[in-house]
């Protein structure tokens, strides 16, 4: 069931959005060659406690979680797409880093992603992380009333298939609210004109992921969360938290 979200509410959504973009913003200024993943998520720890806010990924446990989730910060690092779980591994020079984050916040969810890359970049890295970035908003051009979740799925996969880049099987965007995951699910790749019609209200989680080496396949790390690719390429990563207005797409975790 999909939950359409006043205006009140979709104003407190982008309170919590805030604080989503405070904590990337702070974990992503904080990374730097010898820093460690712990210490990238006791930042993100520090700016929800400052906002008063609660973490929706800490404690989360899924039906294919071993485990429940031990950190408030997802950091997948090099060929890590999604979920990484925060280690004490520190940061080294060219580590393509994706940094995943959610907030609660007044009893609403945000939800967004970034990648970058730690040090001295490579060109095929930049262009990974762009083409991620240019899926993420042609997914959100496409967000808008009369659209379907086809069309979303489209713009994305459009973007990444034309680059020559793998989409993890099974893997998307989803509906948020009061919850962090909601109906409907988005996915990363599929035809137009088709799926849920897209209505005022909706508030979506978009989040292309791209794969390097063009191989659509992933395994679980030996800790049960961290997906990593199964060519070993690097893996880029971008989301926002968006909702669908009759004046077009309202981002709601932008800084």
């Amino acid at each position: 069931m999909v939950e359409l979200k006043t205006d009140e509410s979709i104003d407190a959504m982008r309170e919590a959005g805030r604080v989503v973009a405070q904590a990337l913003t702070a974990a992503r200024e904080a990374a730097a060659v010898g820093v460690s993943l712990l210490d990238l998520d006791a930042i993100a720890h520090d700016v929800l406690r400052e906002a008063g806010a609660s973490s929706p990924f800490l404690g989360y446990r899924p039906h294919f979680a071993p485990v429940p989730f031990p950190a408030v910060l997802c950091t997948s690092v090099n060929d890590a797409i999604v979920h990484g779980v925060p280690t004490a591994y520190r940061l080294h020079d060219g580590d393509l880093v994706s940094i995943d984050f959610g907030a609660q916040l007044g009893g609403w969810a945000g939800d967004s992603a970034v990648s970058f890359i730690v040090g001295t970049p490579r060109p095929e890295d930049l262009r990974l992380i762009e083409t991620a970035e240019h899926a993420l908003a042609a997914g959100i051009e496409a967000a808008v009333v009369g659209n379907r979740i086809g069309d979303i799925a489209h713009a994305i996969g459009t973007v990444c298939r034309k680059a020559g880049y793998g989409i993890p099987e099974g893997f998307g965007g989803h509906g948020i609210g009061r919850r962090m995951h909601e109906d409907p699910g988005v996915p990363n790749e599929g035809r137009p004109g088709r799926g849920m019609p897209l209505r005022p209200g909706m508030v979506l989680a978009i989040e292309p992921m791209v794969i390097a080496g063009g191989d659509d396949h992933y395994h679980p790390a030996p800790d049960g969360w961290t997906l990593r690719t199964n060519d070993g390429s690097r893996a880029a990563h971008a989301e926002h938290t968006v909702a669908i207005t009759q004046d077009g797409p309202r981002i709601l975790t932008a800084l």
